[in-house]
């Protein structure tokens, strides 16, 4: 059985504030020309369909449209939903549209979790196909009766689900999809944290017993073991992608699991490139010239900010999207300290600082509790809407 491997689409998004919804839908183009061209049986979407939970309608259209193609092209798919997907509104009708070989899974029951969806190979025989949805941990805590709390516990509950129900069945293939953060993965700057409540990693060997997992929510592709990879997203959603290779994995799986394992690259409709140095420079070096159709972020280190400096740029760079300023020398020390404090920190952090910030003294146990579950209770009422 050959699958495909994707996911975080995230349809609907952009990228500082250019639409990206045409070059998604030439990456859904090419990956039905993929389907056909490498005769997919499975394709399998690892979460982050849209990018957020209410989608513009634009999005919507393209989703729905590129679930008809692949239905057409005689393939299966199965879909999970991600952490940017509302649990409850991809979950509808899913029982429904089943039977047009389209399988979404996105219910955070157990016994959701626990049945697979099942499909025959002339030669490698049956293969069991396990969705796990994006788990927040304190959605799943109390109905799952999970003693610990944390994307841990969520996902060792799910995982020991899916043995269970795999252990009822003879001579069956398995896949899993899930959409977490697994150690060993690289994340960017565009994906959402997931990290309230507590860590936000999970051990690859939580997944074990299984022939493949197809991961989603890292951007970047990435084989953690040589049955656990993420395929990344198929399109750059930060500069911090500059050096991802884009695309989805090519998997065949054969009698004893995964034969082989190939990465299929996507088309990438504006390379990304990073630039610095003084403005001058960077309009006069002709060494720069293959950087001025890409889509480009610019940091500046002269000594004093230049006049109309992204104006000057884009003469050069029309598709420079991104201006920042770091002089040449040592920032100043109180900026220094605000970029080392804020650089990469959850959310729930940054509220904490502001407390000692304004009060001159640090927030108690019970003040870093409140404020952790406010965020945690955010985390939730997005996942049910």
């Amino acid at each position: 059985m050959r699958l495909l491997h994707t996911s975080d689409w995230h349809l609907g998004r952009s990228f500082h504030r250019e639409n990206l919804l045409d070059a998604q839908a030439a990456f859904i183009d090419h990956l039905i020309a993929t389907i056909r061209a490498e005769r997919v049986d499975v394709v399998c979407v690892s979460g982050d369909l849209y990018d957020r939970a209410l989608p513009p309608v634009d999005a919507v259209r393209l989703f729905g449209d590129a679930l008809a193609r692949i239905q057409g092209t005689g393939a299966r798919a199965v879909l999970i939903s991600g952490n940017h997907d509302s649990l409850v509104r991809m979950d509808y009708a899913t029982g429904l549209i089943d039977v047009s070989g389209i399988h979404l899974r996105s219910s955070v029951e157990q016994t959701a979790v626990a049945t697979p969806v099942v499909i025959d190979h002339e030669r490698s025989g049956p293969v069991a196909f396990y969705g796990i949805p994006y788990l927040e941990p304190e959605l799943v805590r109390q109905p799952w009766g999970l003693a610990e709390r944390g994307h841990t516990a969520a996902i060792s509950r799910a995982m020991d689900l899916v043995r269970a129900d795999l252990a009822t069945r003879t001579d069956t293939r398995s896949v899993v999809l899930s959409h977490a953060f697994v150690t060993g993965g690289e994340p960017s700057d565009s994906e959402r944290d997931i990290s309230v409540g507590g860590s936000a990693n999970v051990a690859a060997s939580l997944y074990d017993g299984v022939d493949y997992v197809a991961l989603g929510h890292l951007h970047g592709r990435k084989r953690i073991t040589e049955t656990v990879r993420y395929s990344g997203s198929p399109l750059a959603y930060s500069f911090s992608e500059h050096h991802h290779v884009k695309g989805s994995w090519l998997i065949d799986l054969d009698s004893s699991g995964v034969a082989s394992a190939d990465f299929v690259e996507a088309p990438v409709p504006r390379p990304l490139s990073r630039l610095s140095g003084r403005l001058d420079d960077l309009l006069s070096d002709p060494a720069l010239a293959r950087h001025e159709d890409h889509w480009v972020q610019v940091t500046l280190t002269d000594a004093v900010r230049p006049r109309g400096p992204m104006e000057q740029l884009r003469e050069r760079f029309p598709h420079t999207l991104v201006l920042e300023f770091a002089p040449e020398g040592d920032l100043p020390a109180r900026e220094l300290d605000w970029v080392r404090r804020t650089s990469g920190r959850p959310a729930p952090e940054l509220v904490l600082d502001f407390v000692e910030w304004a009060r001159t003294a640090p927030a108690n146990d019970a003040e870093r509790a409140l404020i952790d579950r406010a965020f945690e209770e955010i985390r939730v009422a997005e996942g049910r809407n």
